[in-house]
C-alpha cells in the first residue's frame, strides 16, 4: 500500500492510498481518482516521498511533549490505515450500496426531488456528471462521490 499526495486542476490537495504506483496509474486512466471537493478526474501527483506500508510496524518515535515546536508548527502527517480501516471502510461501503436506492442516471433529478420535497426522503445513489454534482453541492445538497458498485467487490 502506498500514500500519494495528489491534486486537482482545481488546486485541492488530498491523499490518496493505493497498491502501487502501478494501480494508482491504472486508477487515474480510468478515471476512478477524483477530487473528494469538487469531484474533478483531472488529477496529478504532487512531489512527496511515498509512504509504503509493508505490513511491518515502525517504531515510533518517542514524543517529547504534545506541544509543536516552533512558530506554526503543523501536526506531523498522518500514517496510512491498516488493512483492517480499510476492509471497515469497504464494507460500509457496501452496506452504503444495500441500504440505498439506485436511481441510475436520474441521481442530480432525483436528488432535488428529494431535497424540495417533491419525493419520498430516502438514501438514493446513481450516476452523476462533475456538473452535476457541483450544481447540487452549489444548491445546498449533500453528496458524496463513491467509486462505481463495479469497483466495490
Amino acid at each position: 500500500m502506498i500514500v500519494l499526495n495528489l491534486s486537482c486542476d482545481h488546486e485541492h490537495l488530498f491523499e490518496g492510498w493505493f497498491a502501487s504506483s502501478a494501480a494508482y496509474d491504472e486508477q487515474r486512466e480510468r478515471g476512478l481518482v477524483s477530487c473528494p471537493v469538487c469531484g474533478s478526474t483531472t488529477i496529478s501527483r504532487r512531489p512527496s516521498a511515498p509512504y509504503v506500508n509493508t505490513g511491518a510496524s515502525a517504531p515510533v518515535p518517542e514524543k517529547k511533549s504534545g506541544l509543536p515546536t516552533g512558530a506554526g508548527a503543523a501536526p506531523a502527517a498522518s500514517v496510512a490505515p491498516n488493512a483492517d480501516v480499510v476492509a471497515a471502510a469497504m464494507a460500509m461501503l457496501r452496506r452504503l450500496g444495500r441500504e440505498s436506492e439506485d436511481v441510475g442516471d436520474r441521481f442530480a433529478d432525483e436528488a432535488r426531488r428529494i431535497h424540495h420535497g417533491d419525493s419520498e426522503a430516502r438514501n438514493i445513489r446513481g450516476r452523476a456528471t462533475r456538473d452535476d454534482v457541483s450544481e447540487l453541492m452549489d444548491e445546498g445538497i449533500a453528496v458524496l462521490p463513491l467509486p462505481a458498485d463495479e469497483d466495490l467487490h
